[in-house]
């Protein structure tokens, strides 16, 4: 008789989530029982911050006990993971849960050795491992002197020898198996660095299931299954198009994930019981096209293939994934290398009421005379205006918008407050009607910023090793591997073609009136995918979207003249009714160094959503979003 399904919880998705889940799942376990709970920390964005800091205290000397968790010399670990595991502490020792999770970031010994104590003081028994091997640069260091790899920029395509920036740290994406054989060994809580995100549910799936390397189809579900619940509220209604819809759910208090996964790989994703939220067919699918790059999702332990994957809904908040297709990992994994960029400041104007346009023109005259003295040493100085003035509005907040300047520079000095800030103050005299400029000049102080390079290294150059006791156990490379094409497959058009007119009559209205949506970042790439929830809704969408219509949806964010040029990539899920696209480069070197303020490209999709095209009447007259 096959075992019962092992249940997994997913306790965060960030370190900025929410704080009580992990102990919620602790205590509910004698009515809701899950068998491991798993929490996912690291971004590119705290990633840089944590090799930061932990160069920073090889030299400062800083210990944990007198830092601010928010300043640069806090840990190089993620401390909100402490905050969420000390009030669960005693219902994880009673009921023998396991725990899974990427907060080590750049220092997981020290982590660790906080956490053993943490237990210690409160007089439990709760065995901890913790894994090495993702802090890389000695490796990527010997393979560029060897002249082993010229370790080629995975978004931008330059070497690194171009890079112009100095790495100060490299970290490696690990895969499941150094937890799996971490509670193969009888630990209870593991601590990892740069894990990747869906790795915590690999391991723990692979360990409870006791599965062999070579069971790929069942990697590559729960590969899936991981992606679906490492983002917590994120496929229970956060961050998603449909949320109007969960008003009555309850969307105040939106609940979290579990997913229960079988000995044979099949997945059901479910929520804890008595939670605001859903889980839907739609609230799956936005997570699912989430941060994708193409049909191929790559792990260290296994390749999920996407394009035929489509869910069903069992019940109420109970959603199947199938069709999801396994294939061997690459033989490499992604790095990730830090480097120190330089200094940034912005600075914030309002413009109220008539003729926005007009007195945006006039500011951005008037400041880059103001600032032309200096302006020669900013690397970047960008000017733009957020949001659009509400017509005729009925109060004055409606109709005011906000004008933005933004600059980096190399050194602190190149932006000192009398070469940035204090030109722009001091234009408000002769400024367009109205001017105001915003009273909190904190942020037009130089701070420190990073640029961030993503490369590939091998596996086998990767030292993966579970500390456990006094036990060191190396976790080899997988033994099958596939190497992949450099680009995924594209699509320009749709693979079956109709007329769009053959629609009948439409009506121009939003996109997003009728078609979900969600984006993200990964690096200076942003992915977006579409999809509807009826079949001719579908014929409609992907002849609708063609590379060329995305283009054209895009605007002026579609910028013909950045280097490196924006590319757009494009492939259908066609079971899922959806169309994905990879827009390369559109976020400005990502989320450590851009000048945009949708950093993370999640609001790309809604803007995208937001713009008017031709939509068949008889769609409309169905139930809009």
């Amino acid at each position: 008789m096959a075992p019962r399904p092992i249940r997994i919880a997913g306790a965060s998705g960030s370190a900025s989530d929410r704080r009580h889940a992990m102990a919620a799942f602790a205590k509910a376990h004698p009515q809701d029982p899950v068998d491991v709970i798993i929490s996912d920390y690291m971004s590119e964005a705290n990633m840089v911050t944590a090799a930061a800091r932990k160069m920073d205290a090889a030299t400062a000397g800083q210990s944990y006990s007198d830092s601010n968790p928010l300043s640069l010399t806090a840990p190089a670990f993620e401390a909100s993971f402490l905050e969420a595991l000390e009030p669960a502490l005693e219902d994880l020792a009673k009921h023998k849960i396991k725990v899974a999770v990427n907060a080590g970031a750049s220092d997981t010994e020290g982590l660790y050795n906080i956490v053993c104590d943490m237990i210690k003081k409160k007089g439990l028994t709760i065995p901890v491992a913790w894994i090495s091997g993702d802090e890389v640069m000695p490796a990527v260091q010997a393979a560029l002197k060897n002249g082993k790899s010229q370790f080629k920029n995975i978004y931008t395509g330059e070497k690194l020898s171009d890079w112009t920036f100095e790495p100060i740290y490299a970290q490696a994406y690990l895969g499941g198996l150094g937890i799996a054989e971490a509670f193969a060994q009888g630990a209870q809580i593991v601590i990892a660095g740069r894990v990747s995100d869906a790795s915590p549910v690999i391991g723990s799936a692979f360990w409870y299931h006791g599965w062999q390397r070579s069971q790929l189809h069942e990697l590559a579900n729960a590969f899936v299954a991981g992606h679906l619940i490492e983002c917590s509220n994120y496929v229970t209604g956060g961050n998603f198009s449909g949320f109007r819809a969960l008003e009555t759910a309850g969307w105040d208090d939106i609940g979290y994930p579990v997913a229960e996964i079988s000995s044979d790989g099949s997945v059901v994703i479910t929520k804890q019981k008595n939670s605001g939220g859903a889980v839907t067919v739609d609230t799956c699918s936005s997570q699912l096209v989430y941060e994708i790059q193409g049909p191929y999702y790559y792990n260290s332990d296994v390749t999920a293939v996407l394009e035929g994957l489509w869910f069903e809904q069992l019940g109420k908040d109970r959603v199947a994934l199938r069709g999801v297709k396994g294939l061997p990992p690459p033989p490499t994994t992604k790095v990730g290398l830090t480097a120190r960029g330089g200094w940034q400041a912005e600075a914030y104007y309002f413009l109220t009421g008539l003729h926005i346009e007009d007195k945006a023109r006039m500011l951005e005259a008037q400041l880059r005379k103001g600032l032309a003295p200096y302006s020669d040493r900013f690397t970047t100085l960008s000017f733009g205006v957020l949001g659009s003035a509400a017509p005729d509005a009925d109060n004055q907040n409606a109709a005011t918008t906000t004008f933005r300047i933004f600059v980096q520079a190399k050194t602190a000095d190149d932006i000192a407050a009398k070469k940035f800030l204090r030109p722009i103050i001091d234009n408000i005299m002769q400024g367009y009607p109205g001017a105001t400029f915003h009273l909190d000049f904190r942020q037009g102080i130089p701070k420190p910023y990073f640029e961030y390079y993503v490369t590939l290294l091998p596996q086998s150059d990767v030292q993966h090793t579970v500390h456990f006791g006094s036990q060191n156990t190396t976790v080899p490379p997988p033994p099958k591997t596939h190497t992949f094409a450099e680009r995924q497959p594209s699509t320009d058009s749709p693979s079956i073609s109709v007329d769009l007119e053959k629609f009948g009559p439409t009506e121009r209205v939003p996109l997003g009136t009728i078609v979900h949506a969600r984006s993200g970042d990964k690096g200076s790439d942003c992915n977006c995918g579409f999809w509807v929830r009826h079949a001719d809704e579908y014929t409609w969408l992907r002849n609708l979207l063609t590379i060329d219509k995305i283009k054209q949806l895009l605007g002026k964010e579609y910028n013909t003249t950045r280097k490196p040029k924006i590319e757009v990539e494009r492939f259908e899920l066609y079971n899922l009714k959806g169309v994905h696209f990879l827009f390369r480069n559109l976020l400005d070197r990502g989320v450590t160094s851009t000048s945009s303020v949708d950093f993370l490209g999640k609001n790309t999709a809604e803007f995208l959503r937001s713009r008017h095209v031709d939509v068949p009447v008889k769609f409309l007259n169905r139930s809009r979003l």
